[in-house]
């Protein structure tokens, strides 16, 4: 197969269709909002991909301060840590809406990205994403103000710069939750919130409408 094939072979990867096929060690499973998927401690043996809904990843120190670590969208893997030895999970996973989520058990997982070069390609590609990302929250964390890692989040969250256009971020995500994942507390996510709904960023009435005109937050020095 020559390179150009090659390339659009993978071009034409359909995902869910892929996942729909493995035959062995997968489940697909129905949890109502704020239903736990797994919790912190609980066994490492599977890899979840998200068909619909969102998924809220947060982690409980010793001391009992819970933090959001991440809120993923449909598409998303996550539990990925078991791939790589990681004997208990580190995080709970808990659902933010309705979801739908496959449980492909660690065993399958392994054998498909052995045997499928597709799949393994978009994998790794979406990890090496991923793991991009956390660097540039980290980085965010040590240098940016704390309403400038807000309008970061919102962003993000709403998935802005695809189509140029605003999106809802997330349905009825609470200010406490904004306040674990922006590093702040939650009085000073209010008054950013506040701040940015007068000057036009955002609108809100339970879901969040993030607005082009943000950037200028987080482009702001």
């Amino acid at each position: 197969m020559t390179p150009v094939a090659a390339a659009r072979k993978r071009r034409k990867f359909d995902l869910k269709t892929f996942l729909s096929t493995i035959d062995r060690g997968r489940t697909i499973a129905t949890f109502p909002t704020k239903g736990m998927i797994f919790v912190q401690g609980d066994l490492a043996d599977a890899v979840f991909y998200i068909q619909k809904g969102k998924v809220r990843l947060s982690v409980l120190s010793k001391s009992g301060k819970e933090a959001t670590i991440g809120i993923l969208n449909e598409g998303n893997f996550f539990g990925e840590g078991c791939l790589t030895g990681q004997p208990l999970r580190m995080c709970s996973a808990i659902a933010m809406t309705d979801c739908a989520v496959m449980r492909i058990d660690r065993k399958s997982m392994m054998e498909v990205i052995h045997r499928e070069r597709a799949f393994s390609d978009m994998f790794v590609a979406y990890l090496l994403t991923r793991n991009i990302r956390y660097e540039e929250d980290l980085v965010d964390q040590l240098f940016n103000s704390s309403e400038k890692r807000l309008a970061r989040v919102l962003l993000l969250l709403a998935h802005f710069g695809k189509d140029g256009k605003p999106e809802v971020a997330i349905p009825k995500i609470s200010q406490g939750t904004l306040a674990e994942m922006v590093g702040t507390t939650r009085p000073r996510i209010n008054l950013f919130m506040n701040r940015f709904r007068k000057l036009g960023f955002v609108r809100y009435n339970g879901e969040i409408e993030v607005h082009s005109s943000l950037l200028d937050v987080v482009l702001h020095d």
